[in-house]
């Protein structure tokens, strides 16, 4: 469609809304909170706010929409993801899905705060959903306001984008916008809420359809709505599995089930810890969605939670991640099998992610070691078991050990000179003194992961090639992501722009950034936002 004369940029994006055109809607116009029933999602409009200004935004993502960079430091790109404005095209809509919570089936959830303005068309012909968090009340915001703080709307735009450029199946985030009001919020759940600066990031998916969605139709026995959203989401998400009937049905959640798996090797891979694996923050194609209370595994500890909501049970600690996501998979073999009726058949689904995460799981971390392949007939699982249980041990930094081990030369060291290198690194990244029996038991594994390094014959450059693939330099730290909220409330934005450009290439050496890759320091281990965080934002 031509722009008309008085059009602004950002009113030549092309949209095509199909969730609101082809899926059932909330017939109830008015915007209040109640439960929503045989309703994929209900129209709404963003709330308008005083003063919009804009923290930061995603240049490479801008690019690939269709947004030019000089539109993104436009006053009317401020405008229109704060809610002010509504491009053309744009059918703002909150959806409708339930979820278990910790375990316990919540019922009705929905956006409560996340409006969605549009499916846009890109200039590659993909297409991507914009959604706007913190954008005002929806039908699904329960007791809440549906408003979003700078904190929480900064460390999930920065973590979305450092994501991305890690190589982990992810949502992303356009931008962050200021909105010149405030927001209370109890941050400690302490009875002292306090004012924050109010924000709203703008978060990017091809969709943003969760288990959750299907669950609750399930759960209230609509088995209509059921099937036209199952039969939408095979269709316009995984055309390539053909038009849907139940066999397709199954194709398709035995693909769920491999895309969650993936999802869940590089959580893993990187240190990552999601900290709400709740069914409704599971995303239908496996990219990781909703950055609440997440965190990277500092000092190696598989118990380890971000969240203080879960400090007592750890459910989602980095080691339970595996099982949490076959768990919530199971959720979902549930809500869809009044439609297949075949539970032979979902189970056989199920089971494409244990093969699957555990085969990957196998090479990712023969890659982190910097073997050519997982062999397991020459022990492999013993040693990749033993060097997990060595950083634990340890309280070693993963990121700084595997990235640091690519450097100790194995065939051109002596065996005591090697031995010693390796002891160092060891030391040099723990958050403790080593004890004698540390020290013991990293000399014992370090022997035999040489003599593993030496049959395999890898030059000491395609091993370190090898594992800097796999192995990144930069996270983004609970401390550094603190650092740049704290500049971010007194109005400085430099260090959010500077922590956004070198997570765009956490694999490279960057050695200008030397700072940003270093041990989490010990002001930052107890400090709210650099550690545990919770909920609220």
């Amino acid at each position: 469609m031509p722009a008309s004369a008085d059009s602004l940029p950002l009113d030549s994006l092309r949209f095509d809304n199909r969730f609101v055109r082809e899926l059932p809607g909330d017939p109830e116009p008015d915007n209040f909170r109640r439960q929503v029933y045989a309703a994929c999602y209900s129209k709404v409009t963003p709330s308008r706010v005083k003063n919009p200004r804009l923290v930061a935004y995603a240049a490479d993502l801008a690019e690939e929409l269709g947004i030019a960079e000089e539109v993104c430091r436009s006053d009317d790109f401020c405008q229109v993801f704060a809610g002010n404005r509504l491009a053309d095209g744009m059918e703002p809509f909150a959806m409708g899905y339930g979820g278990h919570q910790f375990g316990h089936w919540a019922g009705q959830l929905g956006d409560g705060r996340a409006i969605n303005l549009g499916e846009v068309i890109c200039p590659d012909g993909s297409r991507q959903t914009l959604q706007l968090k913190g954008a005002g009340l929806t039908p699904y915001s329960r007791s809440a306001d549906g408003l979003a703080v700078l904190r929480s709307s900064i460390r999930e735009f920065l973590c979305s984008e450092a994501m991305h450029h890690l190589g982990v199946p992810t949502t992303r985030a356009l931008s962050v916008v200021l909105t010149g009001e405030t927001v209370v919020r109890d941050m400690f759940y302490d009875g002292n809420p306090q004012l924050e600066p109010g924000a709203i990031v703008c978060r990017v998916a091809p969709s943003f359809v969760r288990f959750g969605n299907f669950q609750l139709f399930t759960a209230r026995d609509d088995l209509e709505s059921l099937k036209a959203l199952v039969d939408y989401t095979i269709r316009n998400d995984f055309p390539e599995l053909g038009e849907p009937c139940t066999a397709v049905y199954l194709q398709w959640f035995a693909e769920v089930c491999r895309k969650t798996a993936d999802m869940v090797v590089h959580w893993q891979r990187v240190g990552f810890v999601h900290g709400v694996m709740n069914t409704d923050n599971m995303s239908i194609l496996g990219l990781t969605i909703d950055y609440g209370p997440y965190g990277w595994l500092e000092n190696y500890d598989p118990d380890w939670t971000p969240n203080t909501t879960d400090a007592q049970g750890r459910r989602y600690r980095y080691g339970n991640q595996p099982k949490i996501a076959y768990w919530n998979l199971v959720q979902l073999a549930n809500a869809l099998y009044p439609l297949v009726k075949r539970a032979e058949g979902l189970q056989q689904a199920l089971q494409s992610f244990t093969d699957t995460f555990d085969r990957q799981w196998q090479a990712t971390l023969a890659a982190k070691l910097g073997l050519s392949a997982f062999d397991a007939d020459a022990g492999d699982e013993a040693l990749t078991h033993r060097v997990l249980k060595l950083l634990q041990n340890a309280e070693t930094d993963m990121t700084l050990f595997f990235r640091q081990l690519a450097d100790v030369d194995i065939a051109g060291s002596a065996d005591e000179q090697a031995n010693a290198e390796f002891i160092e690194l060891l030391q040099r990244n723990s958050y403790e003194t080593l004890s004698e029996a540390v020290v013991e038991m990293a000399e014992r594994w370090f022997g035999d992961y040489r003599k593993r390094l030496l049959s395999d014959g890898l030059p000491q450059s395609e091993r370190r090639e090898i594992m800097n693939r796999v192995n990144p330099k930069y996270v983004l730290r609970n401390y550094l992501a603190q650092q740049a909220i704290d500049l971010a409330e007194q109005g400085d934005f430099s260090l959010v722009w500077e922590l956004l450009d070198l997570l765009r290439a956490p694999y490279a050496e960057q050695p200008e950034r030397d700072r940003f890759a270093a041990k989490r320091p010990d002001w930052a281990k107890e400090r709210a936002g650099c550690s545990m965080l919770s909920c609220s934002s």
